[in-house]
């Protein structure tokens, strides 16, 4: 019998890409479909993910946790290497075993994790929840990415990776206002409402149709009548993942997920420590601020409409990238896709190092732009270079390999990043230390529970809460957490320029 093995022949030279409104008209029907799911997976999503780390540290009098940074980065160590190193080995799976099936899987198990969190307020409860909730993550990403490399060529495929990532980030961008207005009502609400939305994404299963089904099926009939060889999936896997091209490209990567993820893990505690946003609100809206209920919910603001909540200045974020990510999706097609990346990487990594160096609420607004107009030019291209250099038959497998980079990048910075910020940027443990110089026992100070000690110093000292708020700030190096991070983010950009040059040579090498 005449064995046939499986295609290899990709490249990654880069292919001229279809005009904006040649390559949109050329998206097809389940692009949108899963588009659709993607927002609603997000908006769920980052309802919790971007107040985690808010509602942790918050005090339990308020109805948080009340545990430390340090013991937060606990949590987020497990949820980062759980979600990513589950799709290293579930993209396979996808693959074989189809991908409307480990979609409808992965939604049950996110709707899981969601009330997990809101039935369990401890901090084992919300461990449980995270690990479930990320298993969960880790199981839907590869078929809807999959998904949409099969429904896309290498034509529009940039500007159709900038759109979903466009469309995805109007799910992330209500997911924190939602969040933002429920957790000033009772923090389990934020929980319950994340596990409703999810399950939307059911009645969308009911309309998708996987692109390339019949394919995949008469691959598998071959495979089974001998036809073809095919390894045995953790065997492939293995061979594949070490493939030099995509093993390097992933290592070279971490770094960037590194810097990338500390943007959402670390800066709303940064923000609600010491930023004072109501400088934004009254350049904005007046020294009255806000009336509108509509800009409160907007903004996430609190119900005053006096302060931007933290997540609601981080969601400037989403909203960046929901209005102009298919403009800058256009104009880095015009550039090979290691130049947008590198680009990219600088402007974001360039963005934390101006957070570490300013504290003043419309320079981190600045940052904030900076850092969005960053991820719009590499993250996309981040997954479309992967996508492209995928056999046809491993498109879910590579895009699940993509998370070894953001599961090395996250998971150490899910340690390393709220213990950094611990020591060198806490304002409770800075305010623990001005009581003691304040004259308060230690006995009294270490009693106080975490979450209400800078409180507890503005009503000790009788000072307002701004002035303590520069005194902390002054005598402490708060901002070298940003810088670390935004190092780490230069040096990743060296190594992406470093990768490419040798990608450059290798593929025109003689064979």
């Amino acid at each position: 019998m005449n064995h046939q093995t499986e295609d290899h022949s990709t490249t990654v030279a880069d292919i001229k890409q279809y005009g904006l409104w040649a390559a949109l008209a050329s998206l097809s029907y389940v692009f949108w479909v899963v588009g659709g799911m993607e927002m609603v997976e997000r908006l769920a999503y980052y309802g919790v993910r971007t107040v985690a780390g808010l509602y942790a540290t918050d005090a339990r009098s308020a109805g948080g946790l009340g545990i430390t940074a340090t013991s937060l980065g606990s949590i987020f160590l497990v949820w980062a290497f759980v979600q990513s190193f589950v799709p290293v080995f579930t993209g396979g799976l996808a693959d074989r075993m189809g991908y409307k099936e480990t979609i409808f899987l992965s939604t049950v198990l996110k709707i899981a994790g969601y009330l997990l969190m809101a039935f369990f307020p401890t901090y084992w409860g919300f461990m449980a929840g995270a690990a479930v909730l990320a298993f969960g993550t880790g199981v839907f990403k590869p078929g809807i990415q999959g998904t949409l490399v099969k429904a896309t060529n290498r034509k529009n495929s940039s500007m159709a990776w900038g759109v979903f990532y466009q469309t995805v980030n109007i799910g992330g961008f209500l997911g924190p206002i939602l969040a933002a207005a429920l957790r000033q009502l009772e923090w389990k609400y934020v929980f319950f409402a994340c596990a409703v939305i999810i399950s939307l994404n059911f009645i969308l299963l009911l309309v998708y149709k996987e692109p390339g089904k019949e394919e995949r099926l008469a691959h598998k009939r071959k495979v089974k009548a001998g036809e073809v060889q095919q390894d045995a999936l953790w065997l492939d896997s293995v061979k594949e993942f070490f493939r030099p091209r995509v093993f390097l490209y992933l290592l070279v990567f971490s770094g960037f997920w590194f810097m990338f993820n500390a943007f959402f893990d670390v800066l709303p505690l940064h923000i609600r420590d010491w930023v004072d946003t109501s400088a934004i609100v009254q350049t904005l809206f007046g020294p009255d601020g806000a009336q509108t209920p509509f800009f409160i919910r907007l903004f996430g603001m609190t119900e005053d409409g006096q302060v931007i909540q933290p997540e609601g200045l981080v969601n400037w974020n989403a909203g960046m990238i929901m209005l102009f990510c298919f403009v800058i999706a256009g104009l880095s097609a015009r550039l090979k896709a290691i130049n947008s990346m590198i680009l990219g990487t600088l402007l974001a990594s360039g963005a934390l190092l101006l957070i570490g160096g300013f504290h003043w609420a419309w320079f981190v607004a600045l940052a904030i732009v900076a850092f969005s107009v960053g991820e719009m030019l590499s993250s996309p291209k981040f997954l479309e270079f992967l996508g492209n250099i995928a056999p046809n038959q491993k498109k879910a497998m590579y895009l699940g390999f993509s998370q070894f980079a953001l599961g090395i990048g996250w998971s150490l910075e899910g340690y390393f990043g709220p213990r950094w910020y611990d020591q060198w940027a806490s304002k409770e443990n800075f305010s623990r230390e001005l009581l003691l110089e304040r004259g308060m026992s230690a006995d009294a100070v270490s009693a106080i529970p975490e979450g209400e000690v800078f409180e507890t110093l503005v009503s000790y000292t009788g000072e307002p809460a701004q002035q303590l708020t520069q005194i902390l700030y002054n005598s402490h190096s708060v901002g070298m957490v940003w810088y670390v991070m935004g190092i780490v983010g230069l040096v990743s950009a060296v190594g992406m320029f470093a990768y490419g040059r040798w990608l450059y040579r290798a593929e025109r090498a003689p064979a």
